[in-house]
């Protein structure tokens, strides 16, 4: 049996729908009690990213076409660690398909194993128990069925077994699993990937969407209400090249757009490249495309006419939105942020691009890639700001057009130290070591609910209650919001410390954080300077930094 491209195609599509169908399923599985962006939620939504795309495509389309154009599109798509993780699976498995119109089990079993190797040397300290493994696990089944048929068909089964079987056993290789009870959240996810991909391949109806996505996704508007409403330009023309083999360097296809019109991003990617460009001639603009490679995800807008029809819809945008702007300084920087008070911060310090997340609600890679190329700078430092978010800002950087370094700053607090720690007048080799050395002078706290029952590090908690974490790992578990903001404060501090900075949260009334204020004042006490600001961030009531 040979699996075309209509056939890889639908079996995505319906991967992605069953996970989607499953996500909270998947989200329930995470065992830190805190609320955060679920790795169902992040999967599904990067997946999601792909099915876009791929429904664009014609029934004819080559299974390598459809394999890249899949990997591309979730690779800009990809949120959160398992969603980064999933779109380097797929990446790996479009570079073993390169080539083949159609596949049989041989190809696809060899190209399973590029994914996971793929995503194991991404991967800066892979873990045993995880998706990884799941993924691993299964490409040795592939093979180990290859070694009695070559029939598709049973190999994927048992792909699909060997990977449910090493998903149970996930708690067996990590302890924090098997106390909470549960298997990996990220492999469940995968199986459920895995699942609605069988049943195409079985000659079945592939999965539908069963059920509304719950996640508050931003409003997809057109580029008339994303950027300012004097027109310069009439046509919108986005399309997507396939490199042929001889292609010429990509920026020979960005300066040419660049005489034909404004607001041009190229993004070139291994095996294809995305282009954006307002014009007023877009079949200039597809002929020099032509040049450089078969074309598909064709659109052009009317952005003139469709203006005149899209101020409701960017109302709803919740979005930032950003215009690519050519490099002119030598320094920029971009930060994720979440609250209009630690915005401001930011701001203040020189950040160029806020991009909107964090904690629950974690920003794509082409978001990341967006504000990057929206910063008027040759070199951009990244603040990723959440352990969560700084894959998906690694994955921009092999798509920018100019120079970017990610800090991996895990938390608001040290965002706000590396840039402190800025230096315009050395090069960014000094920069880079100076902002990453800050990032381990301050101390992070943060106070928040816990989303579920559970047992964490020999700490029995109810949902409702509220805990504290000390940079990262669960500290404290109380009843009230004030005294669990004093126990954290007080293991945050250090003999030398001779500042705190608390930023209280938008569930948190300016007559509390003042309240809030006073006790630690009289719990502390001493030297220390204590001062309290309006952060403005969603999940977390308090957010301390200690210095």
């Amino acid at each position: 049996m040979q699996i075309t491209g209509k056939l890889l195609r639908d079996a995505i599509v319906s991967g992605a729908n069953n996970i989607v169908n499953h996500k909270t399923e998947v989200d329930e599985l995470n065992v830190f009690p805190v609320p955060d962006g679920d790795t169902g939620t992040n999967m599904s939504m990067t997946i999601k990213n792909a099915v876009t795309e791929l429904l664009l495509l014609p029934d004819e389309s080559r299974a390598d076409t459809v394999a890249d154009t899949a990997a591309a599109a979730m690779l800009r798509g990809a949120r959160g660690n398992s969603g980064v993780i999933l779109s380097l699976l797929f990446r790996g498995l479009a570079r073993g398909l390169k080539g083949h119109k159609a596949f049989g089990a041989a190809e696809y079993a060899a190209a399973l194993t590029l994914g996971g190797e793929t995503a194991y040397k991404s991967v800066m300290k892979p873990t045993e128990g995880t998706i990884l493994t799941v993924a691993s696990e299964a490409a040795a089944a592939a093979h180990r069925a290859l070694a009695e048929s070559d029939d598709f068909n049973k190999m994927f089964a048992a792909v699909l077994e060997a990977a449910n079987v090493a998903l149970a056993n996930t708690p067996e290789l990590l302890p924090v699993l098997k106390k909470a009870g549960v298997v990996d959240a990220g492999g469940k996810g995968y199986c459920f990937i895995l699942e609605g991909m069988e049943r195409v391949f079985a000659g079945n109806e592939g999965f539908k969407p069963i059920q509304a996505d719950g996640h508050k996704e931003a409003v997809v508007t057109n580029a008339a209400g994303t950027f300012e409403a004097d027109i310069k330009f009439t046509y919108c023309t986005e399309y997507i090249v396939v490199k042929k083999d001889d292609a010429k360097d990509a920026l020979l296809l960005r300066a040419f757009l660049e005489t034909i019109g404004d607001s041009v991003v190229v993004v070139d990617d291994d095996e294809i490249i995305k282009i954006h460009v307002h014009t007023e001639n877009p079949g200039k603009a597809l002929e020099e495309g032509l040049l450089f490679g078969s074309l598909i995800n064709l659109k052009i807008e009317n952005m003139k006419e469709q203006h005149k029809g899209q101020a409701a819809k960017v109302t709803l945008q919740k979005k930032t939105s950003f215009k690519p702007v050519p490099p002119e300084n030598d320094y920029g920087f971009v930060a994720v942020a979440n609250g209009a008070g630690i915005e401001s911060i930011f701001k203040d310090l020189g950040v160029d691009s806020i991009v909107r997340g964090g904690q629950t609600n974690n920003p794509s890679t082409e978001d990341i890639l967006e504000a990057i190329l929206a910063t008027p700078a040759r070199h951009v430092f990244v603040l990723p700001n959440n352990k969560n978010i700084i894959m998906a800002a690694e994955l921009a950087v092999k798509l920018a057009d100019r120079g970017v370094t990610v800090l991996q700053s895990r938390t608001i607090p040290q965002g706000i130290s590396a840039m402190l720690a800025f230096d315009a007048n050395v090069d960014v080799s000094e920069n880079g070591i100076a902002m990453t050395a800050a990032l381990d002078k301050v101390g992070t706290g943060s106070v928040t609910y816990a989303v579920r029952d559970t047992e964490f590090e020999d700490k029995g908690i109810k949902k409702g209650d509220i805990i504290a974490m000390e940079n990262g790992k669960l500290a404290v578990v109380e009843r009230d919001v004030t005294k669990a903001l004093v126990k954290i404060t007080k293991k945050l501090l250090k003999r030398d410390s001779a500042y705190i900075m608390v930023l209280y949260g938008e569930d948190i009334p300016q007559s509390t954080a003042d309240a809030a204020l006073e006790v630690l004042k009289q719990k502390i006490g001493g030297d220390i300077e204590i001062v309290m600001v309006n952060g403005g961030q969603p999940v977390y009531y308090y957010v301390v930094s200690v210095e």
